[in-house]
């Protein structure tokens, strides 16, 4: 599709966002269907985690009865062995319990990238138009990254970290309820300070994502153009512009680091100052006789582990909500429709309009536009937003949308088994028209129609089925000839596959490599030259053999003894069925049964070349200029 028909002119600020909004938000109940997947296992570590921290509690009774054994000079016996053995336990607990986490963290972040791609891969065309692919890239691989934090720092194990809490704050009541009032004091004041700065670290980790998407679409742009700006003498400019990016990133981290830094510490702190003031008070409580020295050394080892939990509640919150920050882009992406979300409502209206009646009739023609309008939505910044007139040009927030008008009332009819050609200036809709029969997109009011019936009545992976599509710059899949040209025809044989490559004259490419079918094309096929490219694109499509062939600018890169055998290979292929051919250059479809000229989304003439010539200003003038006449 070319450019002008596609992309807006506001493409900058199309993509851009406004520094100040934290994007969108989730939620926690968001969260849990990623968690709740592996039920199981975390059932098995919630369990441990109990049983952990029951032997951790059974620990300060023990060195209570082992001070008291001492003071009384009596022989220790089983409770040093007990005590051993409750130390080894817990820590083979421990260990096995990091390890489920950890496993179970890399299950959630592999659930989420599986639920993601899926959901990429059928979001409509027109989110691809107004999504850069770098940004797309990052929520698959960074922000789902984010989300193992969730177990393997602490929410899980805040689970025997909640029954340690309680135990210890049950003994520690037992044993001195003055001490415990002041040990809770002081960790209300913690708790209430981490509450507070906790909805900062979500937002802050969120614009932190959101700037790592912007490196990588940044440095995905850089790379995919790479050639073009070391031709161009760029290089320096590029470096810049992602240097700036990752700085902007780098800013973001950094503030999401000052803000968790006020958390980290805070279970520390708490653990220090209430271990002064049980130190301090209860030191004086033993000299007055209030408690016993061990007892007071039972308090303080309970006070650890009431604080030590806390500190895994604090590390929680944070790893939360900075998950929740990712979840917010991943799930921005979840939900959005599936590009066949309407189509059940689609359906019956299309038929309700009257093509209920006129299936696939022999006489029908292959395709048919009727009165069809359509118009690309886009959005740009908008200039009357003071607050986007302050923004970084680089981040305005993307608020008015736009339509931009491409087809204007377009009627034609594709007789089956006949060639037709659309041509026309650049800009004047023939890419579009054959996305519409693709139906990446839907007509704004008219109708498409295949063998009478509107194509929103059809399902799109059977309508799909009967048409072989090749793009102005269809691209190579990275991978084998193979890999490309069983992509549409997974069941094609290697005799099959080798045959329609001789027929578009890639025999010499099968050749040269000793490898043949299973030779690597290279990433976006830069083992190719553009004609191989074109003709590997042309042979994917003729190895499906579909009754429908749309061409867009099949033949531009090919010189004119290529651009002759495909054409050869084209009308091989192409007895009884039906093409449409886009193309600039007119010689390569003067012996089209047809030929309609497009202008400015119009049909402004329509007929065999020597009709056009003798009747339409703008052919004459297109085949004047290429010596046709």
């Amino acid at each position: 599709m070319s450019q002008t028909e596609t992309s807006p002119s506001t493409a900058r600020s199309r993509f851009a966002r406004s520094e100040a909004s934290p994007g969108p938000r989730a939620t926690f109940r968001q969260l849990l269907p990623f968690i709740f997947e592996h039920r199981p296992v975390l059932v098995w570590v919630a369990v441990l985690s109990i049983v952990g921290a029951l032997t951790s509690l059974a620990q300060p009774l023990l060195v209570s009865q082992v001070i008291g054994v001492v003071e009384a000079e009596d022989p220790l016996g089983w409770l040093v062995w007990a005590l051993i053995a409750l130390v080894v336990v817990s820590g083979v607990i421990s260990g096995y319990q990091h390890y489920l986490l950890q496993r179970t963290g890399e299950g959630v972040v592999l659930s989420s990238r599986k639920r993601l791609v899926a959901k990429l891969l059928r979001l409509p065309i027109a989110e691809f138009d107004t999504r850069r692919t770098g940004d797309l890239v990052s929520r698959v691989g960074s922000d789902t990254t984010m989300l193992r934090a969730v177990l393997t720092q602490g929410l899980v194990e805040a689970i025997g970290g909640a029954v340690t809490f309680v135990g210890a704050l049950v003994a520690m009541l037992i044993i001195d309820p003055v001490l415990l009032g002041l040990t809770v004091l002081v960790v209300a004041v913690a708790i209430t300070t981490v509450t507070l700065l906790s909805r900062r670290v979500r937002e802050a980790s969120h614009r932190a994502q959101e700037r790592i998407g912007d490196v990588a679409a940044s440095v995905e742009r850089a790379i995919g153009a790479v050639r073009t700006i070391r031709a161009a003498g760029a290089t320096e400019r590029e470096i810049r512009a992602v240097e700036r990016e990752a700085e902007g990133a780098w800013q973001m981290g950094v503030q999401v680091a000052r803000i968790s830094a006020l958390i980290v510490p805070i279970a520390g702190i708490a653990m220090q100052v209430s271990f002064l003031v049980v130190l301090g008070v209860g030191g004086y409580r033993v000299a007055s006789g209030s408690i016993t020295v061990a007892n007071l050394v039972a308090f303080i080892l309970f006070l650890f582990m009431m604080i030590l939990p806390l500190g895994q509640a604090f590390g929680a919150i944070t790893s939360v909500n900075q998950a929740l920050g990712a979840l917010g882009r991943i799930q921005e992406i979840l939900d959005l429709p599936d590009e066949d979300a309407h189509d059940r409502e689609l359906a019956p209206l299309a038929l309700m309009v009257g093509d209920a009646n006129a299936g696939l009739l022999p006489d029908a023609p292959a395709i048919e536009f009727d009165d069809v309008h359509f118009a690309y939505a886009t959005t740009r910044s908008d200039p009357a937003d003071p607050e986007n007139d302050s923004a970084d040009e680089h981040h305005r927030e993307p608020s008015v949308t736009e339509r931009q008008p491409v087809l204007r009332g377009v009627s034609f009819r594709v007789p089956r088994g006949q060639r037709i050609a659309l041509v026309g200036p650049s800009g004047a809709g023939k890419s579009t028209i054959l996305a519409l029969i693709e139906r990446f997109y839907d007509p704004s009011v008219g109708t498409v129609r295949l063998g009478g019936l509107d194509l929103r009545s059809l399902d799109r992976t059977e309508l799909r089925a009967q048409i072989g599509y090749v793009e102005q710059d269809a691209p190579v899949l990275a991978g084998s000839l193979r890999d490309n040209l069983r992509l549409g025809s997974p069941d094609a044989s290697d005799a099959e596959c080798e045959h329609v490559l001789r027929a578009v004259n890639l025999g010499a490419v099968l050749d040269r490599d000793p490898a043949g079918l299973d030779a690597a094309v290279g990433d976006d096929g830069i083992m190719l030259s553009g004609g191989e490219r074109q003709r590997l694109a042309i042979a994917r499509a003729l190895l499906s053999a579909p009754p429908i062939l749309l061409l867009d600018e099949s033949t531009s890169s090919l010189d004119g003894r290529n651009e002759r055998m495909m054409r050869e290979a084209i009308d091989a292929v192409s007895a009884g069925r039906t093409l449409i051919v886009i193309a600039h250059r007119l010689s390569t479809v003067i012996d089209s049964d047809r030929i309609i000229v497009l202008e400015e989304g119009r049909v402004v003439g329509e007929g065999t070349h020597a009709e056009l010539v003798a009747t339409v200003p703008l052919y004459r003038d297109l085949a004047a200029h290429q010596l046709l006449v």
